[in-house]
């Protein structure tokens, strides 16, 4: 009857649930860390994909979808969609991130380049 009001290694026990807890924690935080920086990826290749594009209309006259698409795989991000309205470019790019024990998520971002609107007056 004395073992149960022993308290020798209750110290021990606790700092490993806070230790547990603080990896747990850190784990997630980790991962979040993660999500963003991909977000920051797809915006970042949405971005220079839509510039690349609209500066291959106003200049060479190539393929800007294709300008887009190249920019996008050195990124290594993938270009869901390119679209061409007159002067304006429209890019939408996704990048895949592993989440190793969460399963992998998509970053998706979207970015558009061409003249300014200006307006009459």
């Amino acid at each position: 009857m004395r073992l149960w009001r022993d308290e020798r290694g209750v110290a021990t026990v606790t700092a490993c649930l806070a230790l547990t807890a603080l990896l747990a924690v850190t784990l997630l935080i980790g991962q979040a860390g993660a999500v963003i920086v991909a977000r920051h990826r797809a915006q970042a290749a949405a971005d220079l994909g839509a510039l690349a594009a609209a500066g291959a209309l106003s200049t060479s006259g190539a393929d800007a979808c294709t300008q887009a698409r190249d920019l996008g795989g050195r990124m290594h991000a993938r270009v869901r969609t390119c679209t061409i309205a007159g002067w304006d470019v429209t890019v939408v790019v996704e990048v895949t991130v592993e989440l190793g024990p969460f399963g992998m998520r998509v970053a998706r971002a979207t970015a558009r380049a061409g003249p300014a609107d200006v307006p009459d007056g």
